[in-house]
């Protein structure tokens, strides 16, 4: 699928496929290899390779990562979450229980810089490739391990997924409704948290790689990954016993700031709860004495008189078309936005502008596929979308166990006769 055209022309992405030669990204020249499935792991190392790393994607033969049939979409019997979390990354099989595989991997950790994996704590152990092997061979190596709980503590043994991380971790009580059953957003929340968190100390340990000369390891779990963004909620019930809870299209007590309907079946979503910007939303209201109303005049007073305040913008936001209501607000300085959907998304003149919504080929179609830009944005190495992912397992055995080991490709097919790869 072709982007649109924004209303006006965009400097070239480093995102759009331009068949010359992609823009360096910052880490160009490190090799990481991922060992992960499904959602955490690997969408760290994808991160990671957006911005020029070397990811080297490791499957066991027979054993596929199970997110290659995973989306909601089909094409061709594709599925396509696949590309969002396998680009820029070649694919190599192996298998780490065979002694010949084992050897290989160790091979490939000699010349790589970070390993990502997502098993339940104590499989790399059982594989004979704990921390301890690994620093054996590269003592500059850096594990990236994501687990459900991380890799101590009562809980580390347990299998963890993102809605349960979300529940535990207490974000999920945070979400929907007082009188409801707390919803899930559609998304795996948790598994793209600890994913960021995993590349935040993964980075970290790089650099200090460059003092030190040693890798460490970075323990990330999903239930701290979750925990770790729900603003005051800790010491708010440590200093006055207060639980928040859901507060549906609001946070309570910050007004106003909500989603209001538009006279046209629209909803938008307006936050004005700055004085300044409440008063400038007042104005262009046409009621300019409710920012002096007493009610409303204070951040405070506010927030004691939600509802009421919400019922006044709603009304006069009824009266007005979704365009024209944002329009106008932006021209008065009001924070102001639609609730898209993905269908007017990948229409947004400024994403498509920012190079974010990128177009790349999927080899499995034969064809381009649409997903999101590279975040965040640097000027001088960029990064690219280089590809959309390992059309199938071991798509590059020959081309990574040839250059970075050596192998010939008879013995690349005699590795793939015994189930090596």
């Amino acid at each position: 699928m072709t982007p649109p055209t924004p209303s006006e022309p965009a400097e070239e992405s480093s995102t759009s496929p331009s068949g010359g030669t992609p823009p360096a990204g910052a880490l160009d020249g490190i090799r990481v290899l991922e060992l992960g499935s499904l959602i955490a792991g690997p969408f760290g190392a994808r991160l990671m390779g957006d911005l020029g790393a070397d990811v080297i994607k490791i499957e066991a033969p027979g054993l596929p990562d199970p997110l290659r049939g995973w989306g909601q979409a089909e094409r061709d019997g594709h599925r396509f979450l696949w590309t969002v979390y396998a680009r820029n990354k070649r694919a190599i099989t192996l298998d780490l229980r065979s002694e010949r595989g084992r050897e290989l991997f160790l091979e490939l950790v000699d010349q790589s810089d970070i390993i990502v994996e997502n098993f339940r704590p104590g499989t790399l152990e059982k594989l004979d490739l704990g921390y301890d092997v690994l620093r054996e061979r590269n003592r500059g190596i850096i594990l990236v391990r994501v687990s459900g709980y991380g890799q101590t503590g009562p809980d580390a043994g347990r299998a963890g997924y993102a809605s349960v991380a979300e529940a535990v971790s207490g974000l999920r009580h945070l979400n929907g409704y007082p009188d409801q059953p707390p919803p899930r957003i559609a998304l795996s929340l948790g598994d793209t948290l600890a994913g960021m968190f995993a590349v935040h100390g993964a980075l970290a340990a790089l650099y200090r790689r460059t003092v030190t000369g040693e890798g460490q390891i970075v323990d990330t779990a999903l239930n701290e990954a979750c925990l770790a963004i729900q603003e005051s909620t800790i010491p708010d019930y440590d200093q006055g016993g207060v639980v928040r809870g859901p507060s549906g299209t609001r946070l309570a007590g910050i007004a106003p700031s909500n989603i209001y309907p538009t006279g046209d079946g629209s909803l938008v979503v307006i936050g004005a709860n700055q004085d300044t910007v409440f008063a400038r939303l007042c104005t262009a209201m046409g009621r300019p004495e409710l920012s002096t109303d007493p009610r409303f005049a204070t951040h405070g007073a506010r927030g004691e008189n939600q509802d009421e305040l919400d019922e006044l913008i709603a009304q006069w936001t009824a009266e007005q078309p979704r365009d024209a209501l944002i329009q106008l607000l932006t021209a008065a300085g009001v924070v102001v936005g639609p609730i898209n959907t993905v269908a007017e998304v990948i229409r947004d003149p400024q994403l498509i502008a920012r190079g974010m919504i990128a177009e790349h080929f999927d080899e499995r179609i034969n064809d381009t596929v649409l997903g999101p830009g590279i975040v965040p944005h640097l000027t001088g190495t960029p990064g690219s979308i280089r590809n959309a992912g390992a059309p199938v397992p071991g798509y590059h055995n020959s081309e990574v166990l040839g250059a970075l080991l050596g192998l010939s490709p008879d013995a690349v097919a005699a590795l793939h006769d015994e189930g090596v790869v």
